[in-house]
């Protein structure tokens, strides 16, 4: 059975130039192997945070959003494991409708960032990372809230937990 390692992190972030900075902060607490998920309503910001992921990681490429090639992978520019970055919007059918990526197969040398795979991939890995993004209550206001969810053993001691510190 799947168990939450902490209780989720809830940060405040105050647009898009902090959101590229937390995905670049959170990088750092990522390996190999694992499962990011992000879930948020269009324009929430979870490509601008998967953005700041591969800054982080070190890929190669322009990390955009996969909307209309499904996946895109992004290898290393040095030592460190490749980004899959996946939009799973136009996919119904959940992971059997995924199986065609391999994600199973690239997820153990990989670190793999599902948007809109809530639902539809936690099948690959009993540990894994949500990662909700809400908009804040102002129409023009670009700040976002925040909740990060581990899932899995893998995560206890990982230090989310210092992501909701300034950065430094």
């Amino acid at each position: 059975m799947n168990q939450l390692s902490d209780a989720p992190v809830a940060l405040t972030v105050p647009g898009p130039d902090r959101m590229r900075e937390l995905g670049r902060r959170l990088a750092a607490l990522l390996r190999p192997g694992d499962l990011v998920l992000l879930t948020g309503e269009l324009g929430a910001g979870k490509t601008t945070l998967t953005r700041g992921i591969g800054e982080g990681l070190g890929v190669r490429g322009a990390v955009t959003s996969p909307t209309f090639v499904i996946a895109r992978v992004h290898p290393p520019l040095a030592d460190g494991p490749p980004l899959v970055h996946v939009d799973a919007y136009r996919l119904a059918g959940g992971l059997d409708e995924m199986e065609d990526l391999d994600l199973d197969v690239a997820l153990p040398e990989s670190v793999v960032v599902v948007e809109w795979g809530e639902g539809r991939v936690e099948e690959l890995s009993e540990e894994r990372l949500h990662v909700v993004i809400h908009r804040t209550a102002g129409a023009d206001d670009d700040t976002r809230e925040v909740s990060l969810t581990a899932v899995g053993a893998r995560w206890h001691d990982a230090g989310l937990e210092r992501l909701a510190e300034p950065a430094g």
